[in-house]
Formats: C-alpha cells, sequence, structure tokens
C-alpha cells in the first residue's frame, strides 16, 4: 500500500510557493580524472545507486476529494535523463559565474508531476574541475530517505561494484481505489485518521497564511516578518556566495579557549553578522542580539547507535551576540548557550556524526532545514546548519571532491540563510540570500573570514608568553604539534 505524507511533508508542501520553493540543494566541486567525466558517467552512477533510495523514483498524488494526506506512488514515466541535467559555464569559468548559476536554478521550484530532485553536470569550471549541483526536496529526505548526493561519492578512487535491482513501477492505482484505501485506513487506524486530520489543518494553515499575505501586498500593507536587515519576504530571485577556510583555525580556537569546533564557528558568523551589520551602519549595541534557529543533532535512545540515520535532529534557538565587540567573549557567551545542551548527553559527536558512511552532510543539512521549517519562522530571523563531514578525501567515478557547499532554502520572512559542512580539513560556508533584500551578501562572505582571523589573532594574544632560551624552543615545538594531537570536533 502507498505510504502517506507525514503532516510535516503537508507543511512543507503548502508552505512552498515561488517565492520560498522548499528544496534543499547541495554545490559540490569535482577535480576532472585523467579520463574525464561527462553527463553519461554521472547518468551510470545515480543509475547504480538510485535503486538504495527508492523514493527517488516516487511522486506526490493527491486523494480525491483531499479526505487524506496524498500519497508516494511510482513514477510510471520515470526518466532519468529529465532529472540528470547538464549545463556549462562560459569562459573563463570562474566560481563567481558557478555561484550565479547556483542561484538561478536553485531559485526554481521542483516539478510537483514528477519525482522531486533534480542533478546538474556543470562543466566548464576553471582549474580542470566540474561541479555536481542537487537539488531534493524536504517532503524527500524525512530521516528515512537519505540524500542522493550522499549515495554518489565513495572513500577509495575506485567505485564498488554495486548489486543490479530491476526495477518495475508498482500497478497505477485509480482515484477511487486511493479513495477507499484512505477510508479504510482510517477507519482501522485511529492514529492514521489523526495524521490525515493534522495534515488537512496544517495545510489549511498555510494556505490561509499565503493568502493573508498576498491580500497584504495588493493593499500595500506591510507583512509581518522578523525586523532587522535580516527579515524580508523573499523575492523569487536569490543570490549565493561561498567561503572556504581552514578547519585547523577553528581547532586553533578551541584548544586556546575550550568549547567545541561548532561553537568557535558559530561565534564566527556572530562576528560576521557584527561586521556586516556595522558596515550598512546599522545601529549594534551591546545589548543586539539575532535569533538563530541551529537545529542540532541528538540521540533519541540511549542505547541506539550514534552513527546511524536514526538519530534525530531537533530546534534549537541561540542568541548570537553580535553586539558584544570581544572575538573570545563571543565565543564564551555561545559555548555558554550549548553547555545545557550538552549536559543532557543527548548530542552526538562530531566525530560520530563524521564516520557515517557516505557524504552524511547533505542528508544532516536536509534534516536541520526540515526541522527549521517546521518551527514558526517568525520567532527567529536565521536559520543556520553545521554539519560536521569526514576528514579524509572521497570520490565520485574516480574525481576526488574538492570542495562542498551546502544551499538552503529561505523560509517565509526571511532573507538569509547559512549551511557550514567541514570535509578533509576545510570548512565550507554555503550563503542563500534574497537577491533583493541582501544585494551585499558578498560583503558578509568577507566578513566570515575576517571575523575568523580576529578569533585567530585573539587567541594567539592569549597565549602567555615563553621566556627566552631552550624553554622557549620547547614551548614552541609542544605548541606546533598540540592541534595535529586533537582529535575530532
Amino acid at each position: 500500500m502507498p505510504e502517506r505524507l507525514r503532516p510535516l511533508d503537508m507543511a512543507l508542501l503548502s508552505m512552498e510557493s515561488a517565492r520560498t520553493p522548499m528544496h534543499v540543494s547541495t554545490l559540490d566541486i569535482f577535480e576532472t580524472p585523467e579520463d574525464g567525466f561527462d553527463q553519461a558517467r554521472l547518468v551510470s552512477l545515480i543509475s547504480d545507486r538510485i535503486a538504495f533510495v527508492p523514493r527517488y523514483r516516487q511522486k506526490v498524488r493527491a486523494i480525491p476529494g483531499w479526505i487524506a494526506n496524498p500519497v508516494w506512488v511510482d513514477d510510471e514515466d520515470f526518466d532519468l535523463a529529465y532529472h540528470v541535467r547538464r549545463s556549462a559555464l562560459p569562459r573563463p569559468g570562474s566560481m563567481d559565474q558557478l555561484r550565479d548559476l547556483v542561484a538561478r536554478i536553485t531559485s526554481r521550484r521542483l516539478d510537483r508531476d514528477r519525482p522531486l530532485w533534480e542533478v546538474y553536470l556543470v562543466e566548464g569550471l576553471e582549474g580542470g574541475r566540474y561541479a555536481v549541483l542537487s537539488k531534493s526536496h524536504q517532503a524527500l529526505v524525512d530521516g528515512t530517505t537519505i540524500d542522493l548526493a550522499q549515495l554518489i561519492v565513495d572513500d577509495t578512487p575506485q567505485a564498488p561494484t554495486t548489486p543490479d535491482v530491476s526495477w518495475h513501477p508498482e500497478r497505477r492505482r485509480s482515484g477511487l481505489e486511493l479513495l477507499g484505501d484512505a477510508v479504510a485506513d482510517s477507519l482501522r487506524d485511529p492514529a492514521a485518521a489523526a495524521d490525515n486530520l493534522r495534515g488537512q489543518l496544517v495545510s489549511a494553515a498555510f494556505v490561509a497564511d499565503r493568502m493573508r499575505t498576498w491580500a497584504g501586498h495588493l493593499s500595500g500593507a506591510r507583512p509581518t516578518v522578523p525586523t532587522g536587515p535580516l527579515g524580508a519576504e523573499p523575492s523569487e530571485q536569490r543570490r549565493f556566495v561561498t567561503v572556504e577556510t581552514r578547519l585547523a583555525a577553528y581547532r586553533k580556537v578551541r584548544h586556546e579557549h575550550g568549547g567545541s569546533v561548532n561553537d568557535v564557528i558559530l561565534a564566527t558568523i556572530a562576528g560576521a553578522l557584527r561586521g556586516w551589520l556595522l558596515t550598512r551602519a546599522e545601529p549594534v549595541t551591546t545589548s543586539t542580539r539575532i535569533r538563530a534557529m541551529v537545529p542540532m543533532s541528538v540521540v533519541d535512545d540511549e542505547f541506539a547507535e550514534p552513527t546511524s540515520l536514526g538519530s534525530q535532529v531537533t530546534p534549537h534557538l541561540l542568541l548570537l551576540p553580535v553586539g558584544e565587540a570581544s572575538p573570545v567573549m563571543r565565543l564564551h557567551q555561545v559555548s555558554y548557550a550549548f553547555k545545557a545542551h550538552k549536559e543532557t548527553g543527548r548530542a552526538v559527536a562530531a566525530s560520530k556524526l563524521a564516520e557515517i558512511a557516505g557524504f552524511a552532510p547533505s542528508t544532516f543539512h536536509a534534516l536541520g532545514a526540515r526541522v527549521a521549517a517546521g518551527h514558526p519562522s517568525r520567532s527567529f530571523s536565521l536559520m543556520v546548519t553545521n554539519v560536521p563531514g569526514p576528514q579524509f578525501p572521497l570520490y565520485a567515478e574516480g574525481s576526488r571532491l574538492l570542495a562542498s557547499y551546502p544551499v538552503l532554502p529561505l523560509l517565509p520572512g526571511q532573507a538569509l540563510a547559512i549551511g557550514v559542512t567541514s570535509y578533509d580539513g576545510r570548512v565550507f560556508y554555503g550563503l542563500d540570500a534574497d537577491r533583493d533584500a541582501l544585494p551585499d551578501v558578498d560583503v558578509l562572505a568577507a566578513c566570515i573570514s575576517e571575523s575568523l582571523d580576529e578569533l585567530v589573532d585573539a587567541s594567539s594574544a592569549a597565549r602567555p608568553r615563553a621566556p627566552r632560551g631552550k624553554v622557549e624552543k620547547k614551548t614552541t615545538s609542544r605548541r606546533r604539534s598540540s592541534p595535529s594531537r586533537t582529535k575530532g570536533s
């Protein structure tokens, strides 16, 4: 029997509009192997792996009369070539050109009449590289289904042999059959009836909210959105910028001041927002805070495997201390805010998340965005997802993965979302912003690098200076070896 969409899936579909497409994307950059890489190889690779995610061959089908939640059904006309597309950058194939292309592609909604995903091979990137951009709807990646981007990479240049699994779509059910199944489910299982009712109520609530927003636009009324420069009703166009930093810098700051790499990353974002606001001549006082949604990974059961995807992701609201002038104090305030979460014992260690097979960050970014979308978006101004990845090289059909940037969706009333992925000694930021509300998002990107440098400099200045002579030489040697001995994040 077809699986029904959950109430949150219904909410995500109802929330979606031309201004707020509800998909999560990942931009992966690869080094082209000696024998080349083309669309045929990417199609073949996905064809071999798609059997592990059957949902990627299914589409959403409504129940007649909408008396129950829609169901996932096999797409009888599934066409892999439609979903795996090819694009190319004009010369010189710069990163700026790639980011502009990503912004255009991610601004468009997925086709509801087909399985809710797309993958783009982008050729012509300078430096002998190519990029793969994947888009998956948040209703697709729900914790039981992982993101397709996680399956196309391996930890060795030689791709392992996968079993040849033939696929034949299930028989198409008529509308009357789906209607009869829905009625039978509701009569047989009260929980299913309750889920259907919640799904309908949630959908109705989001539709009503959208109608109020449209009415406000027509009447010229100002929509109710979070205050400040990050609060705006998104347009239909986006800007996307990236930042690449060194993981060793975050570990150095953590080594000097304690906390976690996650704390240092969030303190870096807080400092970047502070610097960006000052460039805009925005009022920044010691009490200025920006409320951010930072989804956190937790273990649902103390006996559960922490490396499994059964780990849940829960919402965590954090007040980013952008009004604090001292970078070290910003870090301590962020660390203190997360102390209660860590002391519960339910937090999943970053080293455990990084051990999950495949490139799990793409899945966890999708789950984090899903959690944030299920929270009242007007209760926070910014969504930030930070997911640690493996600290060793990964490959796709012999192509080495060089960088991975998450592209998060914008929620209603929000003009910016930040995704962070650490991988193979680097930390990659993806900043997705509304094109009209944040024309200077590239300045914010520059402020991230400056904020990290400020933290590193403050950490170096905080270290006591050793006396000259043999003691200084010994101290210097120990100081150099410390970062390499620090494991995990």
